[in-house]
Parts: C-alpha cells; structure tokens; sequence
C-alpha cells in the first residue's frame, strides 16, 4: 500500500492507495476516524478497483493539523481529485465524511459517478453537547473489538478538533448540494445507529431521487465494522452495476 501527501493552501491529505483495478474508489472516514475505520472493506475491493482511503486533516496521520469544517475539507478533496486527475469516482463517505461527500459530489459532478453515504451526518440537527452524550451508548452498540481504534483515534486528533468538527457539521446543511448531485447513489445505514439515527437515512434517500437504501440489520452507527460481510457485499454490488449511458442530445 503506497503513501502520499497532498497539501493544499496550508491543509493536508494523506493517502493510502492500493488495487490492481483501474477505477477509483474513494474512502472517507467520520468523525473522530481514520482511514483504519475501512480495514475490514479495503480488501474485498481492491482485486477490481483502485482504492484511496484518506485521512482528513486533524485525523490519522493528519493528526498534527488543525480540522477543517465539513466545506473546507470537501474543497481539499475536490483540488485532490482534480489534482490526481480523477474521472469515473465512487465517493464513500461515513457520518461526517458522508457530508463531506456530499459537498464533494455537488462540487464536481463530472468527476462523481458514484455517491455512497454511510449514516451520514448531512441532515443531522442536535446540540453537539447532546450528541456528545450519545456516544458512549454508540460504541457499546456496536463492535466492541473495535474500541481500541475507536479511543485511539480519537485520542490521536484531540478535544480541540473533535469538538470543533461537531459543532461545524451540526451547524452545516447539505440541502442547498442536494440539488447539484448528479451521481448513482446508494446510502447504507445501520439499524441499531443511535448517533445519526435511520429516520435521517429515510430523509436522505427522499432527498435524492434515484437513490437506494440499504439497511444492514444489527449493525451500528459504524455499520462497516459492525457487519463488514454484509456491508462489502451491499457495496461490491452496487459498483459493479453498470451505469446508464449519458442521455442523447437532441437529433
């Protein structure tokens, strides 16, 4: 797996890459992760895709930088993607980095073929004190193996940029990217998701017409580790499906 930096008007990106497949698939992790939450998907995806997974600035081995609001870090990842040069994306996003895909996808439809938003934060309306009191309840839901990374990569980023990004994405709103989404999309969500609960995952799939939900029985807030066969097996299929030909124009 192959190791870069992108540094963009003072922030950076790190990411890993890694797969023998030509198209792209893009990974990003939610609040208070790291591109270590996507351990259990990289694999079954990379015998056919090329996979990024990212660290956001002030997360992972971006650690060391000050976080970015949700709009912020969705305009480093679109200068990446044109840096890289990037066409036929599948943009995976979970719980903030599903926002933050969303701004992504709105900002460059040429380049986003592909939406996947999981238990994203987007639509998500809560004090972030109020939120805060949630996430203990979400952990223990979830797999409890994962604790570790959990606490981990929350220790690694810092009250300061973990409070900053809650409190920025529960005061930003995807409504007005809504409409500039051109991409297939699939939205995954968690049953048992205490912190960015399924009636917001219902909202969403109302919002973007065409779009389909899929909901993984027993599993979390962080569904790709809670049922990572389940979830692998949603995802593969939903890239695997041809996409419709661009319509004609007039004769």
């Amino acid at each position: 797996m192959a190791h870069s930096v992108f540094e963009h008007q003072g922030a950076r990106l790190h990411v890993e890459h890694s797969g023998t497949g030509e198209r792209p698939v893009v990974l990003i992790h939610g609040l208070s992760g790291s591109g270590r939450w996507w351990r259990f998907n990289v694999r079954g995806l990379k015998a056919h895709h090329h996979v990024y997974t990212l660290d956001l600035s002030g997360y992972g081995r971006a650690r060391r930088q000050r976080a970015l609001g949700v709009r912020e870090a969705a305009a480093l990842v679109a200068a990446w993607l044109e840096h890289e040069n990037l066409q036929d994306v599948a943009l995976v996003g979970h719980s903030m980095g599903g926002h933050v895909s969303m701004h992504v996808a709105s900002r460059c439809p040429t380049r986003v073929s592909r939406l996947v938003l999981v238990c994203a934060s987007g639509l998500l309306r809560a004090s972030a004190a109020r939120t805060a009191l949630h996430l203990p309840r979400a952990a223990l839901m979830g797999n409890r193996r994962f604790l570790s990374t959990i606490l981990l990569d929350a220790a690694l980023a810092g009250p300061l940029n973990l409070w900053r990004n809650a409190v920025n994405l529960l005061n930003d709103s995807v409504q007005d990217a809504l409409p500039g989404i051109r991409a297939r999309t699939l939205i995954v969500w968690g049953e048992r998701d205490v912190l960015v609960p399924l009636a917001l995952g219902k909202l969403l799939h109302e919002a973007l017409p065409g779009s389909r939900l899929e909901v993984i029985p027993r599993a979390g807030h962080i569904v790709m580790v809670d049922a990572p066969r389940a979830f692998n097996r949603v995802l593969r299929a939903f890239l695997d499906e041809p996409l419709a030909p661009p319509p004609s124009g007039p004769a």
